[in-house]
């Protein structure tokens, strides 16, 4: 077979297949007439709270009847008048697990149906560009002209008046995108009322949550300070802005100093009577489906005994992941092919596990590290930026998907396994990502930063063998740079670079 040669401007024109393991590749470069805003904005969809939670994670919500008080608190805090209430800004603070996304989402829910909902942006790592604030811009004003439509004309002139303002990477800054996208369109269409109507109406709320989930730092802190300045600027604008987060050094840095935020640290809110709700309506369920439990509590009872319920909230210690992580394990078991305990078996193992997530996610992991692959295939978790399916997964490293699914099926208490190839596999929690790539916590499941490197080189030997093997030769255009179409290694590697995290 002769070599077809292709020079560089034909290029474009092939489909090639490509795995993104870190960043998505955006061009702007479109004409701006004829084209919906939507279509111009480019926003990521599965940003929202409208998004499918089983597919975009977190899967997070409030069970009815708990967190009722720090959810009427906020409620009351978004709705309450900026004349009683100058702080434009609440930040809702606490460790990992304790329900800060599902408190978010249940916020989402009950200011958008009294119809001052503005946008919401839940940021989550390892998710492409929600893991990044690029088009956090973009993504809060195509919500926001959906939500006020006043303001989508004022939006479209904006970039009508500079293109640029498309683009994630210009000239313009994150700063001066936010600016003339989402916040000087609101304060227009504000300013439309009367001064007196302004102050007394219900404010909009915006509502970013995970925070400490983007991975660009610099433009974190670039957004709250933007964000703060604006405000400081429009005492009197009825906007408010919920941030959730964990608390890290580069956000409470610019949050904490301000006078115009406000604290809440929802570590003082995960009390047990929430756990033990969370725990009955989960238990009462699987109790009216499962004949094994129901002829237990017809022989021996109510299940699991009050001595029992007592330990397991007192194990789970306010902790709302490591109680669904755990409850999953009691009601789901492993999964594995030999495993035919019971709910009431697994109810007494999940006692007897130390509390914490860092023992759980050993004691879990460490079920399926016999397992060929295992360490490929949780590495490969734990550093890619956009989660891939088994099917993915499996192309990724070179190995078949059935592999893949043999390693996952025993993680479910852990991993969101979906039920086809072709569906992303997520974490349920960031938290095991940081359990991975911390070697003092992880130990023997510790994935080195030696691993992307190992997987770019990986990827780019199986590109140049399969191109090779198609026939193609390319032939670089010289002296000019960045040449439009051509393909090489600097590139190839660029677009599936690995961030380790």
């Amino acid at each position: 077979m002769d070599p077809r040669i292709l020079e560089a401007p034909y290029i474009e024109n092939l489909d090639f297949r490509v795995i993104v393991v870190e960043g998505d590749f955006h061009q702007h470069n479109v004409p701006l007439e004829g084209k919906s805003l939507s279509e111009l904005l480019q926003p990521i969809i599965d940003a929202s709270h409208t998004r499918d939670r089983k597919r975009s994670p977190p899967d997070s919500a409030c069970l009815p009847g708990t967190r009722k008080g720090v959810v009427k608190w906020i409620v009351s805090w978004v709705f309450s008048s900026v004349l009683l209430r100058r702080q434009h800004i609440l930040w809702v603070y606490g460790y990992a697990g304790c329900g800060k996304s599902a408190i978010a989402q249940e916020v989402s829910q009950r200011v958008q149906s009294g119809g001052r909902l503005l946008a919401t942006f839940f940021f989550f790592r390892g998710a492409g560009d929600r893991s990044k604030i690029g088009r956090l811009p973009n993504t809060l004003a195509s919500q926001m002209a959906i939500s006020l439509p006043e303001t989508g004309p004022l939006v479209e002139a904006a970039m009508k008046a500079e293109p640029q303002l498309l683009e994630v990477e210009s000239c313009l800054s994150l700063s001066a995108r936010l600016q003339r996208l989402v916040y000087e369109p609101f304060k227009a269409v504000a300013g439309q009322a009367s001064l007196a109507k302004t102050l007394l109406s219900d404010p909009y709320l915006i509502i970013i949550d995970g925070l400490d989930e983007c991975v660009d730092k610099e433009g974190v802190q670039e957004f709250i300070a933007a964000t703060l300045t604006f405000f400081d600027q429009n005492p009197s604008l009825p906007l408010r802005i919920l941030i959730t987060s964990r608390v890290e050094q580069h956000i409470r840095s610019r949050l904490v100093t301000s006078g115009g935020v406000r604290l809440k640290d929802l570590g003082h809110h995960c009390t047990r009577k929430d756990i033990q709700k969370f725990m009955r309506i989960v238990f009462d369920a699987e109790t009216k489906a499962n004949p094994i439990i129901q002829a237990h509590v017809r022989q021996n009872g109510s299940w699991p005994s009050k001595a029992d319920s007592k330990k397991l909230v007192k194990h789970i210690d306010g902790s709302f992941i490591f109680a669904s992580t755990l409850f999953k394990f009691i009601f789901q078991g492993s999964g594995l092919p030999n495993d035919h305990s019971t709910p009431l078996d697994r109810l007494s193992l999940a006692l007897s596990i130390d509390p914490g997530l860092d023992c759980l996610y050993s004691q879990t992991l460490a079920r399926s590290a016999h397992l060929p692959y295992f360490t490929d295939i949780i590495s490969t978790l734990a550093v890619i930026a956009e989660p891939l399916p088994i099917s993915g997964i499996a192309e990724l490293l070179g190995i078949q998907a059935s592999a893949v699914a043999h390693v996952l099926v025993g993680l479910q208490e852990i991993v969101q396994v979906p039920g086809t190839d072709n569906a992303p596999v997520t974490f349920y929690h960031t938290s095991l990502r940081d359990f991975l790539t911390t070697e003092s916590r992880s130990g023997q499941f510790f994935v080195p930063p030696s691993f992307h490197t190992r997987l770019i080189t990986a990827l780019d030997a199986r590109f140049a063998s399969a191109m090779d093997k198609a026939g193609f030769v390319f032939l670089p255009r010289p002296k000019r740079q960045n040449p439009p179409g051509d393909i090489d290694r600097k590139f190839y590697s660029a677009m599936v670079e690995a961030t380790f995290i």
